[in-house]
């Protein structure tokens, strides 16, 4: 059975994991926040087994765009890679560029690891992405763009082939659970926990879900097919793997570390695909039954990475205006009213200076036009 309208539908898979993906990476970003604030462990707990719940963004967010780009782009080759890298510059590294500026330059406090002193740091903490706590991800996303033609390859290479998708899979999901033990054995609380912390920004940790996005797409006959077998299944290991991340999280102890949470860990390499799995699961119903909520998960995907950029920047304007007095109340009263509040502002601001910008443009471009007819 053939996802219906799958090609023409307002909505893809792609897009649903983009949105799943923004409203929880924000909460994320809202607990480490009113975790520093050292609450009693009566309130560490929840806010560890809610982490646990929403720690499965980056994962998503990598197999969404891989899913959608491939959907759209499959065809492409290296002649068209300077045109699809004209028109990936616009959508996602402009809006990367100004919002890490904006992170450096207004919010310097929010930067990571260290701080910059001299031009050479500032340009460093621009690439690496410790301008600001979540620009790690983009650091890590954008390789995925620059590296698309690897995609398109692999697209054409498992086209219409069963056995090569097979192997290709297991192949990936091989060498994959090489690299996270590896790097469970040697970064997490390892000798080079340190040294190697940019391991987490490198494309390869993320790799699995890209290859994976690119598979569900040439293969999403079967894969709806995979799904609506299994869903039941599904669950019942989302909630055994669920159990599983915070057996291992409350292991260490309090006050509660998130970073005894990395995506890095077999644990969480299955919860985040599991909830891939369940996401799309969703998504294809929608999808077939032509649902209303079409049309509204497109139009939150298609801001979602630009309201990501500014989530801790509005994050950081509410903790100050007020979402810090919260805590003293009642922090899990803080969480739900600094999440609320940054999740609208984070989608609004994406959608207005969207318009404002392509206004400009627009203007800029008459401009051009009337000066060169004069």
């Amino acid at each position: 059975m053939k996802i219906k309208k799958d090609t023409t539908s307002p909505a893809d898979i792609g897009d649903y994991m983009k949105v799943f993906a923004c409203t929880a990476v924000m909460m994320q970003t809202v607990l480490s926040l009113v975790l520093a604030t050292s609450p009693t462990y009566n309130y560490q707990t929840p806010i560890g087994i809610i982490y646990n719940l929403v720690k499965f963004t980056a994962p998503a967010f990598i197999f969404g765009i891989l899913y959608t780009t491939t959907r759209t782009t499959n065809q492409n080759t290296l002649a068209n890679y300077g045109g699809y890298l004209k028109k990936q510059w616009s959508a996602l590294f402009v809006p990367t560029i100004w919002w890490t500026l904006a992170y450096l330059l207004i919010m310097p406090n929010v930067q990571q690891v260290n701080q910059y002193h001299d031009v050479g740091s500032f340009i460093w903490h621009f690439i690496n992405g410790n301008a600001a706590p979540h620009l790690w991800y983009n650091t890590m996303m954008l390789q995925f763009i620059i590296l698309m033609p690897f995609f398109w390859l692999l697209a054409h290479f498992v086209r219409n082939n069963s056995k090569r998708g097979i192997w290709t899979l297991i192949i990936t999901t091989v060498l994959f659970a090489a690299w996270i033990g590896f790097y469970d054995l040697e970064v997490f609380h390892g000798p080079h926990e340190q040294s190697w912390y940019l391991l987490d920004r490198i494309f390869i940790s993320f790799v699995i879900y890209g290859i994976f996005g690119v598979l569900s797409w040439m293969f999403r006959d079967k894969l709806e097919t995979f799904l609506k077998k299994s869903f039941p299944i599904l669950v019942i290991l989302f909630i055994a793997v669920f159990y599983w991340t915070n057996k291992e999280l409350f292991n260490f102890g309090y006050p509660v570390s998130l970073a005894n949470a990395p995506y890095y860990k077999p644990s969480m390499t299955l919860y985040a695909l599991l909830i891939i799995g369940l996401v799309a699961t969703l998504a294809i119903k929608h999808i077939n039954d032509n649902s209303k909520a079409l049309p509204v998960f497109h139009f939150l995907a298609t801001y979602a990475y630009r309201a990501y950029l500014s989530n801790v920047f509005w994050l950081q304007i509410i903790w100050r205006l007020g979402g810090k007095n919260l805590v003293n109340i009642n922090p899990i009263l803080a969480i739900i009213v600094c999440y609320l509040l940054t999740w609208v502002l984070s989608f609004a601001s994406a959608y207005v200076f969207h318009i404002i910008w392509s206004k400009v443009k627009d203007s800029l471009m008459r401009k051009r036009v009337q000066e060169s007819t004069e």
